[in-house]
């Protein structure tokens, strides 16, 4: 292995989408250096492959108190309303600074920018949700990338990943409070471990929803901040909160494509396979309900009739649809499937996670100079179940708020020497087949045990399994050099741990979170599931 190098920063951002990116462009703004640590490029994030939009008030006919009642609504009892009510009220300045970073928004007909074309989703009571077509965080993404890698201030680090931070407690600790110092970060193209050191922290690693066998993320969501935070000494909330996004593409050819949840708000409506449309029977908004009701209601209708998918129909819009959703539109094409004529085979998959590592409204963490941002963090805004389109909104108002907060904090003058990657007796390794094993088998276990519906023994089976796992994945991790791979099957196999004992936790059924032994809400649940 290469000899390990040291850098130093201001700040070091761990993960590259919308939070990571909004929140360095903030930092830079005031001439403080950025690192950004991201596993891959740019495009391998939520936040880029994310279609609907971001929800904000904007129409003379929508006001904060309905964006924030939809919030509760969903959240099923668990936002905290001061959260809910203070990223719903950001909403604007967040579209101006989008737009001030060139972010091209779909418009109104008349073309000025002072309207833009809003969108409803599921949830919602008005058209609020701005979106670029149906690429919205590509849009977005795509227009950040160009003002951070112009920047004299941020430094990206791709093909680099995050091992463990570095915090007082594993360096020298004085138990009475807990400082990150920065983190031990691996190149994934050389092997070399680097240690940065830095004074302020930020997990912006987005979800995990690669945890399951199904779902909408891409590959590099492994749950890598909240594992690396878990083991730092952070607290988490709420992991039995993983939402299932009800209309994923069903086709061997493209696993993780999502049908965005829009086309509903455009007309679309689910059918079964006979073309009966059965969502009325769920609820009254029928296929505009919740995402939490939709996909419990297809994946009931699937174990009812054996079948194993779907359609919705866009077919009532006709030959708008291709204007409207022309990504969606081309990518179903490539398949074979004109959605202007034909229904779209779809199934639910696992899409976001509302749970993760505790932080304040500031996105800091229990640990000093540590922040979490994004999909990482709980900080009370999405409760049990989140509003489609506030995540983007969430990403942007938090990472804004935490360069506030930490470009206001005083750093510590700490003089520790940091201490050097150690790799013991640790030898490359030579069994890779056993980690492609275990992250196959995890998936399969995550899907069928703790998936859209559970039950007290399919938990516990479920929890019996990923401790066994956990003890091949450490005997492995001190036996074997570290790599990729074995970073993100130990990081899933903790966050599975930690979502069962979450999902064990809960005796009752509450937004996302339904098990069939407790099938009501109890007012003893309506708090967060917090573990530490």
């Amino acid at each position: 292995m290469a000899k390990e190098t040291e850098f130093q920063t201001e700040n070091l951002i761990i993960g590259s989408g919308l939070a990571g990116l909004y929140l360095a462009l903030k930092l830079a703004e005031a001439k403080q250096s950025v690192l950004i640590i991201s596993k891959g490029d740019f495009s391998e994030s939520n936040s880029f492959y994310a279609q609907g939009g971001i929800a904000s008030v904007l129409h003379h006919d929508d006001s904060f108190d309905q964006h924030v009642n939809d919030t509760l609504q969903a959240g099923a009892g668990l936002c905290h309303t001061d959260v809910v009510r203070l990223v719903v009220e950001s909403g604007p300045a967040v579209i101006k600074d989008l737009l001030q970073w060139g972010v091209s928004f779909t418009k109104l007909e008349n073309g000025t920018v002072s309207e833009l074309h809003l969108t409803r989703e599921g949830g919602h009571s008005h058209r609020r949700v701005v979106h670029s077509q149906d690429m919205t965080g590509r849009a977005i993404m795509n227009a950040l990338i160009r003002h951070a890698s112009t920047s004299p201030y941020i430094r990206i680090m791709d093909q680099h990943a995050a091992i463990d931070l570095l915090t007082t407690d594993k360096c020298q600790p004085d138990f009475t409070s807990n400082i990150c110092l920065g983190a031990y970060v691996l190149s994934l193209k050389s092997g070399k471990i680097v240690t940065v050191k830095s004074a302020k922290t930020y997990l912006c690693t987005g979800g995990h929803g690669r945890l399951y066998l199904y779902t909408s993320n891409p590959s590099h969501s492994t749950g890598d901040g909240l594992a690396i935070g878990w083991r730092a000494g952070c607290k988490v909330a709420n992991l039995e909160f993983m939402q299932f996004h009800p209309t994923c593409l069903f086709h061997p050819k493209a696993r993780n494509f999502l049908i965005s949840e829009a086309l509903r708000g455009e007309g679309a409506v689910l059918r079964d396979t006979h073309g009966r449309e059965f969502m009325q029977a769920y609820h009254p908004s029928a296929s505009l309900a919740p995402r939490d009701i939709v996909a419990r209601a297809i994946d009931f209708e699937l174990k009812k009739t054996g079948e194993d998918k779907v359609y919705l129909d866009a077919t009532p819009m006709g030959a708008r649809v291709r204007d409207l959703f022309p990504n969606i539109a081309q990518t179903c094409a490539e398949l074979g499937i004109d959605i202007s004529r034909e229904w779209i085979p779809v199934v639910p998959a696992a899409h976001y996670s509302c749970g993760g590592l505790v932080t304040d409204s500031f996105g800091q963490t229990n640990i000093r100079h540590l922040y979490a941002l994004g999909e990482v963090a709980c900080n009370g805004l999405h409760g049990a179940n989140r509003l489609a389109s506030n995540s983007l909104l969430e990403a942007c108002v938090m990472a804004s708020r935490a360069a506030e907060n930490a470009l206001a904090e005083t750093n510590d003058k700490l003089t520790l020497k940091l201490p050097h990657w150690r790799k013991g007796k640790a030898i490359p390794t030579d069994e890779g087949v056993v980690l492609s094993n275990l992250w196959d088998e995890i998936r399969r276990l995550m899907w069928h045990y703790v998936g859209i519906v559970r039950s007290e023994k399919r938990l516990k089976r479920a929890m019996r399994r990923i401790i066994a796992i956990q003890n091949e994945l450490d005997e492995y991790y001190w036996n074997y050099e570290v790599d990729g791979k074995l970073l993100e099957v130990r990081n899933l196999s903790q966050v599975a741990f930690l979502t069962v004992r979450c999902a064990i936790s809960r005796k009752e059924s509450r937004g996302i979170h339904y098990n069939i032994d407790y099938p009501e809400q109890s007012p003893e649940w309506q708090k967060d599931t917090v573990i530490w």
